[in-house]
């Protein structure tokens, strides 16, 4: 790999964690695509590794290492061929434990982000609604204090981990009257009275259960606000960064890893007498794939040095995840077509990241909001601020 990033001991977890996926994970892939949801011993298998918890701090079980510990465990898991066993995986680090790490006090850590590290519990963020999508500020689930309580009233939609996990860490209105500044983050727990899921019916990410959730009078404690009320959405635009980032990997992975799938088969792949391979329409198209693909690598990982040195990198990341989701969509959708009929069928890996890569450009803010995100930066000069 690139030793201007990564290190020999980068090197030698990319190896470990490569050999454990292919192990533990590898020989379920088909069957937990079949079941539509994950198992909770793979969660376990995870945090007894310190998977969950390679950037988190060591004080609540994690290694506290550095951000390209968490570019390596994105890019192996992109080799899974399975997007919804990567969403789930990685919802839970990514963004429940990131935001229990970030905005949690000390006993919502203890009761938490813990037992979230040793992957014996599982959380998930609760962000979008039937109506309101990308739209973060338009939630309409209300959180009305009574006493020493919140009453919870609304639904959520398309969240990861949104049917088994324990946990959700939901967005809600505080105060109806303000936009932006009144929204604030709930721990809900999942066995409280008026919780109820349903898992969803999708076109890809068959792996994970992704579900809508209703909340009918929900009865929350008010100790299970997480930071400051009216504060949420705040919270949320902090760690969007990390979250298009983590796409934005996502993206140029499956990109690769159906080039390195489509290399091998064009080179065992014979017609009229020669290997596929030696077709120059499909030489060149291939060195044309490569090059976007390594364009777009190394400039997400600029991207992460940066913000692991401080830098808000809005605009880059909002550009980072445009870029590489589409780069996915574009490279599987040629990669299937060297395949041929073969690329049309189950059996074959590019029907599966054919279905799974097309979320890239929904997921996590649209491509369209990507571009308005960045239209806002350099059209009308908006800036982005980590302070409030």
């Amino acid at each position: 790999m690139n030793s201007y990033y990564f290190t020999e001991d980068h090197d030698l977890f990319r190896q470990s964690f490569r050999d454990f996926l292919e192990k533990e994970v590898r020989p379920n892939i088909n069957q937990w695509e079949k079941d539509g949801q994950l198992p909770r011993s793979i969660y376990r298998k995870f945090g007894e590794m310190g998977y969950f918890g390679l950037i988190l701090p060591e004080a609540y079980g994690g290694s506290g290492l550095d951000r390209w510990y968490s570019v390596i465990y994105d890019e192996e898991m992109i080799r899974m061929n399975s997007g919804g066993f990567g969403a789930s995986i990685t919802t839970h680090p990514l963004l429940a434990l990131t935001h229990l790490n970030a905005e949690g006090n000390e006993a919502q850590k203890q009761r938490y982000l813990v037992p979230g590290i040793k992957g014996e519990s599982v959380g998930c963020l609760a962000i979008t609604e039937p109506f309101g999508g990308s739209d973060v500020q338009a939630v309409r689930t209300t959180a009305v204090r009574k006493g020493d309580h919140y009453i919870v009233n609304g639904s959520k939609t398309f969240i990861t981990n949104g049917v088994l996990s324990d946990y959700i860490i939901a967005v809600v209105k505080t105060d109806p009257t303000a936009k932006a500044k009144g929204i604030s983050l709930l721990i809900i727990d999942r066995d409280l009275e008026g919780v109820s899921a349903t898992p969803l019916n999708k076109l890809g990410w068959h792996a994970s259960d992704t579900g809508e959730i209703a909340f009918d009078n929900v009865k929350v404690p008010a100790e299970n606000l997480l930071g400051e009320e009216n504060h949420g959405f705040f919270y949320i635009m902090q760690h969007f960064v990390s979250e298009r980032l983590s796409l934005a990997i996502g993206g140029y992975a499956a990109a690769d890893y159906a080039l390195e799938l489509t290399l091998q088969y064009t080179n065992e792949r014979e017609a009229f007498g020669r290997k596929i391979n030696k077709f120059q329409v499909l030489r060149h198209r291939i060195a044309q794939m490569a090059s976007e693909i390594e364009m777009n690598r190394q400039f997400v990982y600029s991207i992460i040095q940066r913000y692991q040195d401080g830098d808000y990198v809005v605009k880059e990341a909002s550009m980072a995840k445009l870029l590489c989701t589409q780069l996915a969509d574009k490279v599987i959708t040629q990669c299937l077509q060297m395949y041929g009929g073969y690329g049309f069928m189950e059996d074959y890996p590019l029907a599966r990241m054919f279905r799974d890569a097309r979320l890239g450009q929904i997921g996590g803010g649209t491509s369209e909001i990507m571009c308005e995100i960045i239209a806002k930066i350099i059209i009308d000069g908006k800036g982005y601020t980590t302070e409030r």
